[in-house]
């Protein structure tokens, strides 16, 4: 996997993909989307080639972003993690989330903030690590005794994640909460949104959908955006065809919403997508 560093800049603030893994989907892409036609397929195959491997299986990338603006440095999403993540019993671990860091010139320590978009495994694979994933950091032990020994990635950072997601986490992924949840807010870095939030650049924005409390997150300056996306879009088809459904939203019908509400901005406005599973990180839509 290349461990270049593509970046995209809104104004003075710098949009930096980190690639953490790429692989095929755990099921055939027309039961992921059981909806799409033939035609819509095809469209879809050439916007996005790179999304269908030689056997016809959907192949997605795994990615997180950082944003660097004047005030502070934000990462959205952790990735699918180490070795011993959750994901690993789907996802091609380990990822390579901490190389593309050191390539983009991000030391974990510098980060104030983590947005997690939703508590799937494939998005916060980084977020808590265990001493055997990461030997070479050390952990205090205060934190290690109430954390049973794993610590945020991220030791500086308040982690960001909406109330109704960290609500729903039984029905979304129960496991998370012992791996996740419960050792950020024992670490004091765990910090629950109620819908729209600021950030040092950019701003939180509730989608709902794909889970429950879904999020986004939203760089403007003046008729220029940058939507980062997190699952209010996992494939080429819901670009191009918002209306479509993914077989593993929560709410179909929120989701719908969500995409089509962040999607419709104008023809004034220049919409950039940040994506964590189309083939390019940068989109225009």
């Amino acid at each position: 996997m290349s461990l270049s560093v593509p970046r995209l800049w809104i104004g003075s603030t710098e949009i930096i993909a980190l690639a953490d893994g790429e692989g095929p989907f755990f099921s055939p892409r027309t039961e992921a989307f059981p909806d799409a036609t033939t035609a819509q397929w095809a469209e879809a195959d050439r916007y996005d080639p790179g999304a269908v491997d030689a056997e016809g299986r959907w192949r997605l990338q795994f990615r997180a972003f950082a944003i660097r603006g004047d005030k502070g440095l934000t990462v959205v999403d952790a990735g699918i993690g180490p070795a011993d993540s959750p994901a690993g019993s789907w996802a091609p671990v380990p990822g390579a989330l901490p190389e593309s860091l050191a390539a983009a010139g991000i030391d974990p320590a510098e980060v104030d903030t983590v947005v997690l978009t939703h508590l799937h495994t494939d998005h916060v694979g980084w977020a808590v690590v265990t001493e055997e994933a990461v030997p070479a950091v050390e952990v205090a032990a205060d934190t290690k005794a109430s954390t049973g020994g794993r610590r945020p990635y991220f030791p500086n950072a308040e982690y960001l994640l909406q109330r109704a997601e960290f609500d729903a986490i039984d029905m979304v992924n129960s496991q998370l909460r012992e791996t996740l949840t419960d050792p950020l807010a024992a670490a004091g870095r765990l910090r629950l949104l109620d819908g729209d939030t600021p950030l040092s650049a950019g701003r939180v924005v509730a989608t709902p959908g794909h889970t429950p409390g879904h999020q986004s997150v939203l760089v403007a300056d003046g008729r220029e955006l940058a939507l980062v996306t997190g699952d209010l879009l996992v494939h080429a088809l819901q670009l191009l065809h918002p209306e479509l459904a993914y077989a593993q939203e929560t709410d179909p019908e929120a989701a719908r919403h969500s995409r089509e509400r962040m999607l419709d901005c104008g023809t004034a406005i220049t919409l950039h997508l940040a994506t964590p599973h189309l083939t390019e990180p940068f989109l225009s839509a």
